[in-house]
């Protein structure tokens, strides 16, 4: 047979791309000049590097779009723009997560007013994959994270020494016609699936991120020097100011310090920043990839940081009684606690003491262990006036109608090896309310100037929530045997707090926080000031942790050179498209570091729940969905009670919020007090499930 009838062959298989048939037909300059003339020809297509028959004009009125989501026997195609696409298993034509495909779609849908179709071609295979390794009948098997119901063959001269249980990257070597066909080669070990820690570092492989920076942005970073004489000359000198951190223990990536003076007119509340722009400039290596990253991401005892250690721990950072350049926010308040003016000034601070909130706590709450009072004399006398303050703004911030949503937020602990061994959950003190309250005033200030200055800039935005949201969190409401009526069709701040506040402290607390959160819109930032909902203010943005987050770099910049007298004209010529650039990026990384820690963390809770297994815990029920209920423990591990374990019939879910069986009138609503026991853990996927105990 010649190599033009082999190419049409193929071609009439399956629309196929020059790689594919390369590898079928052998990798020769002969396929690829077969194809070029057929195409001439008008043998057959090309679109998107795919080639069909022209005879039967496969990809007239296909689809672009990605594949993100497969499951057991369906799909889900994302377009770029419009509703997904189901695609049925008979459609997935191999198809694999994270590959872009043309998709043709169904004259008659099975659910009418729905999108389904079946797969032409895959136009932009994705490379690899993470996932776990299975041994089954003597041959290894690749499970991908994303896709736990399929199985791929890993090649034998490619298995890299992975074995049963082993949590790996691949890559794909040979497509095939479907998943029994393609053939995956390991190109990374982690180490064991069942280890959080392994898990973890899987995670921040597929999402790309590295702990470890280029040699270029390392290069630049080891030739930055210590502050210079001449700059601090140049800068407001507070270094014998009172000025102190307060962080957890652990911390070593310090963003902020504080002072505070009383005066007749009430209080001078001092906000210093690292000045780590000083550092960071427009155009360098460690600029660009301060971008690239957008945050500092923490999970368990990990840090991966923005900036490179030299700055995050080393010259940025505010450690006690060294110098250090700071951006100060200092905020003239009256006696009641309210702004009365705030200027921004670049300085040099030294920190007097590592202030650290559990210690700051005891000392707030009497304790006079001589130690202690030892450590913080130089700064004592400032804390009782800090606590007043706070005090006097938290009584405005509930007057406005700020809405306190209380985080359940878990503290890991782990052993030498690395392993999670014990959770807590992370508690509140008033130290860590009042640095917030103070971080949070700053913040606004910076907000207020660029806003009233119309400074292209980079705001905090978060939007009132959405009508169809706030219509799931009455009906959970109702559920729950609360009331469910607003004075408008969009609750306002002060009744959403009124809300909370009521719950407090009763076992509804948890659903009813999560249901208020829920109905948010997700806060992200803007180049254009629109408030901020949550916190019941016209102006916010991040300005105090320029060492954590990109956002508040990009600001750092404009304001300093708003503070040198820079005109308007070259302000907005030199930051317009960064606003929108910066904004855009922040809101992008933000949103992955976030997904990436919760699923990190959720490994960690199944390593801990994995030890616990056969034990019996109370529990919340803080979720139902058609396949079971979610439950919450006291500690914050969260797992799921299948359907088929208590439900003799099928379940009537009634609006997202109650389950009811059908045949023993039982049901489970949001809220509930439920006793569970655990009976099978997933590290790698960071899934536990429970069953009830009667």
């Amino acid at each position: 047979m010649s190599i033009r009838s082999k190419v049409l062959r193929e071609i009439e298989k399956k629309p196929r791309r020059l790689k594919e048939l390369k590898e079928k037909l052998g990798n020769n300059k002969k396929v690829q000049q077969t194809v070029e003339e057929l195409v001439k020809k008008g043998k057959i297509r090309q679109k998107n590097g795919t080639y069909f028959m022209a005879k039967t004009h496969q990809a007239d009125g296909a689809l672009e779009g990605t594949l993100v989501k497969l499951g057991s026997s369906f799909g889900f195609v994302a377009q770029k723009e419009g509703p997904d696409v189901f695609i049925p298993a008979r459609g997935l034509n191999g198809a694999l997560p994270g590959d872009g495909v043309l998709v043709k779609l169904f004259s008659k849908p099975k659910v009418a007013g729905s999108l389904e179709g079946e797969i032409l071609a895959v136009t932009k295979p994705r490379e690899t994959f993470v996932g776990t390794v299975e041994q089954e009948k003597g041959r290894l098997y690749f499970v991908p994270d994303e896709c736990p119901y399929v199985q791929l063959l890993i090649k034998k001269s490619a298995d890299g020494g992975a074995k049963d249980g082993d949590k790996v990257a691949v890559e794909v070597l040979t497509r095939g016609e479907d998943y029994n066909s393609h053939k995956m080669g390991v190109a990374l070990r982690f180490g064991s699936a069942k280890e959080a820690k392994h898990c973890a570092q899987s995670l921040l492989f597929a999402s790309g991120i590295s702990r470890h920076f280029p040699e270029k942005v390392k290069e630049e970073a080891s030739h930055l020097q210590e502050i210079q004489p001449s700059e601090i000359a140049k800068r407001n000198d507070y270094r014998d100011w009172p000025i102190f951190t307060i962080d957890s223990a652990q911390t070593k990536d310090i963003d902020d310090a504080i002072s505070l003076f009383v005066n007749e007119r009430g209080y001078e509340l001092g906000v210093h920043i690292a000045d780590v722009s000083h550092y960071v400039k427009p155009g360098s290596e460690l600029n660009r990839e301060a971008m690239r990253r957008g945050t500092s991401i923490y999970y368990a005892d990990s840090v991966i940081p923005m900036l490179p250690r030299q700055l995050s721990n080393g010259l940025c950072s505010l450690n006690e009684a060294e110098d250090r350049l700071a951006f100060s926010c200092i905020i003239q308040l009256d006696q009641t606690g309210q702004i009365q003016s705030y200027r921004f000034e670049k300085t040099v601070i030294r920190s007097r003491v590592k202030g650290v909130y559990s210690e700051l706590n005891a000392l707030l709450a009497d304790n006079t262990d001589a130690k202690l009072m030892h450590k913080y004399q130089q700064v004592w006398p400032q804390l009782p006036e800090m606590k007043k303050l706070y005090e006097k703004r938290a009584k405005l911030r509930k007057a406005r109608g700020g809405i306190a949503l209380e985080s359940t937020e878990a503290k890991l602990i782990l052993d030498e090896e690395g392993r999670c061994v014990d959770i807590h959950k992370r508690e509140r003190g008033l130290t860590e309310s009042m640095i917030e309250e103070f971080m949070l005033l700053a913040n606004q200030c910076a907000a207020k100037l660029a806003r009233e200055n119309n400074l292209p800039f980079v705001y905090r935005v978060h939007e009132q929530p959405e009508a169809e949201r706030v219509e799931r969190l009455q009906a959970m409401l109702r559920i729950c045997g609360l009331p469910d009526s607003f004075h408008g069709e969009i609750p306002s701040q002060k009744e959403l707090a009124a809300l909370l506040d009521q719950t407090k402290d009763t076992p509804l607390e948890p659903v009813v926080h999560t249901g208020v959160l829920r109905s948010m819109a997700k806060a992200k930032y803007e180049p254009v000031p629109k408030g901020h909902y949550g916190l019941a203010l016209e102006d916010y943005t991040h300005f105090t942790s320029p060492i954590r987050r990109y956002p508040d770099l990009a600001i750092h910049r404009i304001l300093s050179d708003w503070v040198a007298g820079e005109g308007m004209e070259e302000l907005h010529k030199r930051y317009e498209l960064f606003a929108q650039d910066a904004s855009a990026q922040s809101s992008t990384r933000e949103l992955a570091a976030m997904q990436l820690e919760r699923s990190a963390e959720s490994c960690y809770k199944a390593e801990y729940m994995q030890q616990h297994l056969g034990e019996e815990y109370d529990a919340i029920v803080s979720g139902v969905a058609p396949q079971g209920i979610y439950v919450e423990l006291e500690n914050t591990v969260e797992g799921l009670v299948r359907v088929e374990t208590f439900c003799k019939s099928e379940p009537e879910l009634i609006e997202s919020m109650r389950l009811r069986d059908r045949v023993s009138g039982k049901q489970w609503s949001l809220g509930d007090t439920v006793r569970v026991k655990v009976i099978r853990t997933d590290v790698a996927l960071g899934r536990i499930d429970f069953v009830f105990v009667e």
